[in-house]
């Protein structure tokens, strides 16, 4: 037995780990590469060959987990890719709306490069296209939490609640050997506790073998009180202004987590009656698949939902999927809160709403998520007074704030926490899915805890021996 590691090592993206059996080849993830130094493996073909996997299986439908499933299909793997149901619905909203971006991006580099005169030095072919994505989709087999589902004749796995996003899971597979039964424990991408709408992470108390993520394994979550508060603070203030909260969001799980605090804040009365607008149709899907998939809501939830509250509905809330919806919202006087995506800024309605209410001193503008270097997220957040939209210079003028404790990752305290969940030590455990001095950082706290902990950081494409 052995697994080869074939993304996220010593680097966040790209999830992708090869498990082989004496009858059995399985590949857990198959994500797309996001750092601009390693977007280059994309493109390389699947170094196990594709038509030699049994199956696949998936932990969530965030892109850097599931982004390359139409590459491997196109490169003749046709087998089934088990994951849990919400996440087969999610994976396919994602993978659909990559392709899209896919191609769309080809079409601008080529009309860019007409324009300067010039040639790139690659072909101009999408990644995938939408029919790569589609036949991908028709893969997938959904899997309910905690029921055993046996993959080959000598490999089972059970899907367990890891807390990150709607239908995500840490898995654990149960694998037979000629000298008796090992488990695989894959942690998938943690969450943090207490998280809305989901349920909390599954802790286990033995393995042989682990790998695990390592995001935040250097960091701390800022902490700036109450989320629920904070959120309404915001709301209120600007709304005495008469003015209007624009919230850069990510369109899956941070939206639906807006609209679940805005719902309850609503309901007890503690903001004004203003219009509340979701102006992105990835994100009105993602909220529909939430709806949709009631069984993987926390116990929390279920409270509410029992008292006659509606976790993802409230008066005066707008989901908007047309190109004309959206410019629309741009003519409403009246305070209102205004959630678009990108999350960063980078693209889509965001900058269009941001263009029309940055300048404005009666305005706010809201940061619930991580804004990247360089990005124009990052230049509105850092403070610069003047930022570039769409060609065109604006002045900051409207307020600018940010929230913290929305992240889908645990931090260094709460991975701890996970760790310390087994009773006795793994064989191996092999941290992933963080860049190299978070992977060290955390690696180096688990050893000086408990010195029996025998913990490796896997370098890209390692093969190891399993026992």
């Amino acid at each position: 037995m052995k697994i080869q590691f074939l993304g996220a090592n010593r680097q966040v993206t790209g999830s992708r780990y090869c498990l082989t059996t004496d009858k059995s080849q399985i590949l857990v993830d198959c994500g797309m590469f996001q750092e601009r130094a390693f977007e280059h493996r994309n493109w390389e073909c699947c170094p196990v060959p594709a038509g030699g996997l049994d199956c696949v299986v998936l932990t969530h439908a965030h892109i850097d987990h599931c982004g390359l499933l139409p590459r491997l299909a196109g490169e003749g793997f046709h087998g089934p890719i088990y994951t849990t149901h919400p996440s087969e619905d999610l994976t396919r909203i994602m993978l659909k709306d990559a392709a899209k971006i896919q191609m769309e991006d080809v079409k601008y580099k080529e009309r860019r490069h007409k324009k300067e005169g010039r040639t790139g030095s690659h072909p101009y072919v999408p990644l995938f296209d939408e029919d790569d994505a589609e036949k991908s989709c028709r893969q997938l087999k959904g899997v309910n939490y905690y029921e055993r589902k046996q993959l080959t004749e000598d490999v089972a796995v059970t899907f367990h609640d890891a807390g990150h996003i709607l239908g995500s899971a840490s898995l654990e597979f149960t694998i037979t050997t000629s000298a008796g039964e090992r488990t695989f424990v894959f942690s998938g991408d943690i969450g943090q506790w207490g998280k809305p709408l989901i349920r909390d992470p599954s802790l286990f108390r033995r393995a042989d073998y682990v790998v695990m993520e390592s995001t935040y394994g250097n960091r701390v979550h800022e902490n700036g009180g109450d989320v629920s508060e904070q959120l309404a603070a915001v709301i209120r203030r600007t709304a005495a202004r008469g003015g209007k909260v624009v919230i850069p969001t990510f369109a899956v799980e941070r939206a639906q987590e807006l609209i679940y605090y805005i719902a309850r804040l609503v309901h007890d009365e503690r903001i004004p009656d203003i219009s509340v607008y979701l102006d992105s149709p990835m994100a009105v899907d993602v909220v529909e698949v939430f709806r949709e998939n009631k069984q993987a809501y926390d116990e929390e939830t279920w409270n509410l939902i029992a008292k006659g509250m509606p976790p993802l509905h409230f008066r005066g809330l707008h989901l908007i999927r047309s190109a004309k919806e959206s410019k629309a919202i741009n003519e409403v006087r009246e305070p209102a809160v205004i959630m678009s995506t990108s999350g960063m800024c980078t693209s889509g309605r965001i900058k269009h709403h941001l263009r029309h209410h940055i300048s404005n001193e009666r305005n706010t503008i809201l940061f619930v998520g991580y804004q990247g270097v360089g990005t124009l997220g990052r230049q509105i957040l850092d403070g610069n007074r003047e930022v570039r939209i769409h060609g065109r210079s604006y002045e900051v003028r409207a307020e600018v704030t940010q929230i913290y404790g929305f992240s889908g990752h645990a931090d260094r305290p709460a991975l701890l926490r996970w760790v310390d969940s087994f009773d006795t030590p793994p064989k191996q455990l092999f941290l992933t899915h963080g860049d190299e001095d978070s992977a060290e950082s955390l690696a180096l706290e688990i050893r000086n805890r408990n010195r029996d902990w025998n913990v490796l950081i896997p370098q890209y494409k390692q093969v190891v021996e399993l026992e």
